[in-house]
Order: C-alpha cells, then structure tokens, then sequence
C-alpha cells in the first residue's frame, strides 16, 4: 500500500512518528507491531484498519488458510494472542 501510494519508507514512517528501519521490520513480517501501531499506519495510509489485513490479492484463498492453520499451530502464546487480537480488531 504504501508502495502503490507513492510514498518511501522515510516518509511514512515520518508520518507515523517511528523509525524507517522500524517501518522496514514491520513491512517483512519481523515484527509485531501494536494495535495502535496499525491504527497509525492506516490513518496515514488513508485506509480502513481492516484493509492493512486484506492479502487477497497477494494469495489464493487456499495459500491463506493454510497460513492461518499454521498460526494456530505455533506454541507461542504470545504471538498467538496477538494474531486473536488483530482478528478481534477486523471481525468485531
């Protein structure tokens, strides 16, 4: 999204009031950013929380749930209640 905006990591990250190289961890999946980390990036991106989630047109329906599955199996409890999280934050 932020790519097909037009803007660099620097910009939005300025936007957003984090680091580039913070920004950068979250776009590769290395981190777990907070509920109000999401809420930020989405103002700045102009969009909805809910589309920041939304990779439909990245996977098929399949490659998804498949992902999904394989989050259910991870004995990290804490990275398990952040997923519960992010999901109670879009189907809530």
């Amino acid at each position: 999204m932020r790519q097909a905006r037009g803007l660099s990591q620097a910009t939005l990250a300025e936007k957003v009031g984090m680091s580039p190289k913070y920004l950068s961890s979250i776009e590769r999946g290395k981190e777990n950013p907070t509920l109000d980390t999401f809420i930020r990036l989405s103002a700045a991106l102009g969009v909805e929380l809910a589309e920041l989630f939304q990779y439909e047109h990245e996977r098929s329906p399949k490659e998804l749930k498949q992902f999904i599955s394989s989050v259910l199996k991870d004995p990290d409890e804490t990275k398990l209640g952040l997923a519960v999280r992010a999901l109670k934050a879009i189907y809530e």
